[in-house]
């Protein structure tokens, strides 16, 4: 069954109210909305039980019902694991430029990685919205099946959620890490070091693996992998970590640009010459990237956004689309590995 299909039939049956949540949860009507409304003066057994509620039933609050009806909010929804950097930056301004050529206008919010809560966050674009784009790649299958408004049109980015059944967009992460680690090879490095993203994040996981599937089909190279958390300062810390302890090596790969900056900084610290004794390359290509000759892997992040909007909006005017898209990066080499 198609999302149009889903929100048709969704439209067709009459929608449960807040009271059939009510008694389906056995409570009153005042404390159902306080939960729905997210007020903290609710019992953590009373939350759960309104929102089981509410998965069961389908409930869908009364502005919610309206825009899946004939009303439109001119609105999309953005939902992105952070609204500051410059890889994000990128995506919105990409998706706004494309949105405000159509009409419509942005309205952004966040996950955080290590705060629960992506039901209430989601919750909170119902009846706001026509469609939805999400970015999570920090979120479990299982949890995002049960946040996700049913008969919502949405696109997922970065996304890896098989029982969530929605189209998306992805980054060919391991296509981007495998040839930066030929890369290095290729320039006789083989004393290598990898800085991955946070546990969890499948892009981070994704770069880690293909880039240790490269090294390792080479007999005389090393690898180690040392934690970060895509932040400038995790790449910092982990270069020091590493000279601290005297251990050798002669390139870095980053899971990001923001980390590998860091890492330049780190080298440049302790008098190690960058490309000469170290090798370092990032992922992303954000823009301060190519003003630091940073060797990076090139996502085209503005393009992303507006592929990800141009395809939502072709769902809102009638198509079916159930694709599942990969974007497809390119390696940039700049002075961080060349002479």
């Amino acid at each position: 069954m198609t999302l149009l299909e889903i929100a048709a039939q969704q439209s067709a049956m009459p929608q449960p109210t807040i009271r059939d949540v009510a008694r389906r949860a056995q409570l009153s009507v005042a404390t159902v909305s306080r939960v729905l409304n997210g007020f903290e003066n609710v019992s953590e057994q009373a939350k759960e039980k309104v929102n089981a509620a509410a998965r069961e039933l389908g409930y869908v609050p009364h502005a919610g019902a309206r825009s899946l009806s004939l009303s439109r909010t001119n609105a999309l929804g953005v939902v992105l694991p952070a609204l500051h950097g410059e890889f994000f930056s990128e995506v919105v301004r990409g998706m706004d430029e494309v949105a405000s050529e159509h009409g419509y206008f942005l309205l952004l919010t966040n996950i955080h990685r290590d705060a629960p809560g992506s039901n209430q966050v989601l919750r909170a674009m119902r009846g706001r919205v026509d469609g939805l784009l999400l970015m999570a790649p920090h979120v479990q299958d299982q949890e995002l099946v049960e946040a996700l408004p049913q008969g919502l049109p949405t696109l997922l980015i970065n996304t890896r959620a098989p029982s969530a059944q929605r189209p998306g967009i992805h980054l060919d992460n391991a296509a981007g890490a495998a040839m930066v680690g030929e890369h290095f090879l290729n320039l006789g490095r083989r004393k290598l070091v990898h800085i991955t993203g946070p546990t969890g994040n499948i892009d981070a996981q994704e770069r880690a693996d293909a880039f240790a599937r490269v090294v390792e089909g080479e007999s005389a190279a090393t690898l180690e992998i040392v934690e970060g958390d895509f932040y400038e300062e995790s790449g910092t810390r982990a270069v020091e970590q590493l000279l601290a302890r005297g251990a050798e090596f002669d390139a870095i790969f980053a899971a990001n640009d923001n980390m590998a900056i860091g890492a330049m900084q780190a080298l440049q610290a302790a008098g190690r010459r960058v490309p000469e004794d170290v090798l370092v390359a990032g992922f992303d290509d954000i823009p301060q990237a190519a003003h630091l000759g940073l060797t990076t892997v090139r996502v085209r992040i503005a393009e992303l956004g507006e592929r990800a909007i141009s395809r939502l909006l072709a769902v809102l005017a009638g198509g079916d689309d159930q694709d599942n898209e990969l974007h497809k990066p390119e390696l940039v080499v700049r002075s961080t590995t060349q002479k």
